[in-house]
């Protein structure tokens, strides 16, 4: 396992189109730049330690266009990448930060195999935007940023056995089915979905609204983590998701979920200051 090196912008798109759902790290780097020639060596070593990444290098020099395109102007640079879309971007010369990052975003969220459930489709918890999930009801010490990832800890209710979980993504996402993972005892049961809420909802508006789709959960799925299916045609441009759970397996009072998994794919949108004019003048159509 190695870092490769990026010779054009071709050769780099073909890179991000090979690699499927898995991640990529790219070192922006230049040979002048004296941050960027100490943390090389470090830089190097991490194909060998995460063997489920992949790790690209591209010279700024070498690949002006790439680096323009991907709106590098400082070095290093390392941008991540996941589905062909940029997830997440950190700079400077810091080897623990930048490996923090990684550990973030290694596994598709669940697990560490960034499992690829056919027709393009992965566990999509590395888009959300975590500061702007709400959870209402959720107790102080195991809050719901505790099940968003892996072995994370877990979200626990704590007046009662109700949650409203607002998940937001930074970008559109489409989502195919959702992963619970939760004691059987203390897992969900009965939960309604909503989509693409202007805000938070209330318990009493969980209530009364007609939700996107329903859904009761097997203590079994709950147990393996099995993914439960949505009608996925309703749930094509998804920005925002919320899930209201009405109660758990038990009938008690706390309801506990130990990982909450999305599994679907991003839609690959053109962000204006991410194109690059390839033929043609300005005002010519191609």
């Amino acid at each position: 396992m190695s870092v490769r090196v990026i010779n054009d912008d071709a050769h780099f798109h073909s890179e991000l189109a090979a690699a499927g759902i898995k991640l990529i790290v790219v070192d922006f780097t230049a040979s002048w730049c004296g941050p960027c020639q100490r943390i090389a060596p470090q830089f190097e070593m991490l194909p060998n330690k995460y063997p489920k990444a992949i790790f690209l290098k591209v010279d700024v020099d070498k690949c002006p266009e790439t680096a323009a395109s991907q709106g590098v102007s400082a070095m290093p640079t390392f941008i991540f990448y996941r589905n062909r879309t940029k997830i997440d971007r950190i700079q400077g010369a810091d080897i623990n930060a930048l490996e923090q990052k990684i550990q973030e975003h290694i596994g598709s969220g669940g697990d560490e195999t960034g499992e690829d459930y056919g027709q393009g489709l992965m566990e999509i918890n590395t888009f959300i935007s975590k500061q702007e999930c709400e959870c209402l009801n959720e107790s102080d010490d195991h809050p719901m940023n505790h099940c968003l990832v892996a072995n994370g800890g877990y979200l626990q209710s704590d007046c009662d056995e109700q949650l409203i979980l607002s998940v937001t993504f930074n970008q559109l996402v489409k989502i195919h089915s959702l992963k619970f993972k939760a004691p059987p005892q203390l897992g969900p049961k009965e939960i309604k979905i909503f989509i693409n809420q202007p805000r938070t909802i209330d318990f009493d508006q969980a209530e009364s609204m007609t939700s996107v789709q329903d859904l009761t959960l097997d203590p079994k799925d709950l147990e393996k983590g099995t993914p439960v299916n949505l009608r996925f045609v309703k749930f094509q441009n998804v920005q925002n998701i919320q899930i209201f759970v009405k109660n758990n397996q038990s009938g008690g009072e706390v309801t506990q979920l130990d990982y909450l998994g999305f599994i679907g794919s991003p839609i690959l949108t053109t962000k204006m200051n991410d194109f690059k004019r390839v033929t043609g003048k300005k005002g010519e159509s191609h």
